[in-house]
This record gives structure tokens, sequence and C-alpha cells, in this order.
């Protein structure tokens, strides 16, 4: 057998198995509230990840998340989160019952503003470094650190928290782009994979044991992989890649609470959630799931491009809450609201 497809059959053996708790897995798309998978009410978030986490901690002159049309949805400007309203993170917080945490750069702006927790994730980094000049998880976790040892969160804090992990795999484009294509990934995926086990154990190590970590989402699906199929097909290949960073992490995962009573780590699995969504069309909601509402006018332009002339070289479609993809790789609002009714379909929605 193939050894992609070899890594395929595992995967779904190891799905079908049901040795790791996964939130909104196939074989489990109705979720509890969070105190009941941690058994007990938790009072802070504490996010570390990408843009698909991100809430604003990128600096304005850098990242589109700053830029018109982002954020015309939610908050009705730009805000620094990569939609046009909420993700992931707001989300998260809602099923954990707080708001949303303060983003790490706006950590001075008083006392009261850290009582949720604290939002350090990067639009662009990864478990390694990438292409984005940005802190990667390890310097995120470094911050968090600093803020304990500065004794900003208690060790009660820390007890009564949640930790969200977001890995949307920017490591593998930037592997790519390094390396011109996607050969040797397989040793590749291990390793980002055995990074990723070392930052939730130290995440834990920290003191924050209970923690809720993103799989992979079908990257073959996204609309800068789809739209050589005028965004009609996703890329198969891509896709296996996927599966087997999925299955890996759940092998870590799964090892990981077993080394440890006293804790626990669950999987969001945004691969069979995208997947959900995408099968029914988010119950006919979104015409065509894989072509995005924000586009530049050409491959050299993206969402938010303007030319040397402040002229607009995107498009932005007319009802943003009809589309799936907000640009080539992040979900509309709308989009995320459909992927956590998979993953949790008896919350009350935002």
């Amino acid at each position: 057998m193939d050894p992609k497809h070899l890594f395929l059959s595992l995967f779904n053996f190891f799905l079908l198995s049901g040795q790791q708790t996964v939130l909104g897995s196939s074989h489990r798309h109705h979720l509890p509230r969070t105190h009941h998978v941690f058994d007990f009410k938790p009072t802070k978030l504490f996010v570390f990840g990408d843009s698909y986490a991100d809430t604003g901690n990128i600096g304005k002159p850098v990242a589109s998340s700053w830029k018109q049309p982002y954020g015309i949805t939610f908050p009705g400007k730009p805000a620094g989160r990569f939609s046009d309203g909420r993700v992931l993170t707001d989300y998260l917080a809602r099923f954990v019952g707080v708001k949303s945490p303060i983003p790490y750069r706006w950590r001075k702006l008083g006392i009261k503003h850290l009582r949720y927790g604290m939002n350090f994730a990067y639009g662009g980094t990864g478990v390694f470094d990438t292409l984005i000049a940005e802190p990667n998880m390890t310097t995120q976790i470094d911050f968090f650190q600093q803020l304990i040892k500065d004794q900003v969160y208690t060790p009660q804090d820390l007890q009564f928290s949640v930790g969200l992990v977001s890995v949307a795999g920017n490591d593998y484009s930037t592997y790519i782009a390094r390396n011109g294509s996607a050969e040797g990934w397989q040793p590749f995926i291990t390793q980002v994979v055995n990074q990723l086990a070392l930052n939730l154990k130290r995440i834990q190590g920290l003191g924050v044991k209970n923690l809720i970590v993103s799989g992979l989402q079908p990257l073959g699906c996204l609309p800068q992989s789809t739209f050589t199929s005028s965004f009609q097909q996703c890329n198969g290949t891509q896709n296996e890649l996927v599966n087997f960073h999925n299955l890996l992490l759940q092998q870590a995962v799964a090892k990981l609470n077993n080394e440890t009573k006293d804790s626990k780590i669950v999987i969001l699995d945004l691969y069979g959630a995208f997947m959900t969504v995408f099968k029914s069309k988010g119950g006919s909601k979104f015409g065509n799931p894989l072509k995005p509402c924000c586009i530049g006018t050409s491959t050299a332009y993206s969402c938010g491009s303007i030319d040397g002339k402040g002229e607009k070289k995107y498009s932005v479609c007319e009802k943003p809450e009809s589309s799936f993809f907000w640009d080539t790789v992040h979900p509309t609002q709308e989009g995320w609201r459909a992927v956590y009714s998979v993953l949790h379909a008896n919350l009350e929605q935002i």
C-alpha cells in the first residue's frame, strides 16, 4: 500500500476507535459545556497560536487584519481579526463562559482588562519560525511565563483557567515556500507535532492544566488551494498531509493525557467540522462554500490590497454572511459560526 494511503487508513481507524477525546469529531458532534468537559467552571482563557485565534496582536501597519474591509461585520471596522468579524477565539470564549480575552499587546490598559485571561496568538506564526517576523509559539509561552513570574496571574487564576492552542498550518506553508515542494513532509510533520506536544506540556507545567488544541483544518480546501479549480474542488494530496498531522496529534495528546491525572487536553476537530459544513453548504446558506467573499483583483493582490495610488485592488461579496470563507485562508464570522455549531450544536448562538 502507498505510504500516504496507509497513513490515511491508520488515521480513519484511530478516529473510529475513539481512543481520544475529540470535540466535534464525526462520531460526536454534540459537546457538553466546557465545565463539564473539564469538571470545573473556567474563569479565564489563555490563547496561543496564529491568525485563526489572533484578535489584535499584530501592529496596524503590518497586518491585513487592520485594513479595510476586515472587521466590516464585527465590530464594523478593522480591529485586528483576520475575518469580517468574530474568529475562533471569540466562539471558544463563549463556550468557556468568559468574554474574549484581551490581546497581549494591550495588556497595559489596566488590571480590569486582564480578568478573562489573555490572547498571545499572532497571525502568520507557527510552532517554529515562519516567514512572518512575529513571536512563534515558544515565544508566546515565554510572554505568558513572564506574566506569571510578575504575579499578574495567581496560581488560583491558572487553576480555574483553560488554554486554547491554535495551529492552522503556517509551519507547512513556510516549509513549502522554503523548499519549493512538500517533499520530505513526513519527518517535518513529525517535528511540528513533537514541538507542539512539548508546548502543550509546558503550558500545563505553568499551571494551565486543561487545554483545547485545534486539529488541522483541511488545508486542501482553503481558497488558496482551490482557486486552480475555480473554487470547485479540494486538493486531496494536501488533505492527506493534514490527516497525517492530525493522526500524530491525536497520538501525542493521548500520550500526554495518559501521563497525567490532574489535567486534560481535548482536540477540536476542525477538519471534520469544516468538511461537515462544506457538505451541507451550511444548510444551503453558503452557495459555494469554497469561494471566498473578499479576493484580490488578480493573483498579485489579496483582500485589503491597494495600489500606489490608493485604489482598491480587491472585491467584496455583497453578503459576507452567505460566504464560508472571508479571504483565501480565513473563514467569515458566519463560517466560524457554522463550524462552531458543528463543534457544539447545543451552545447558544452569539
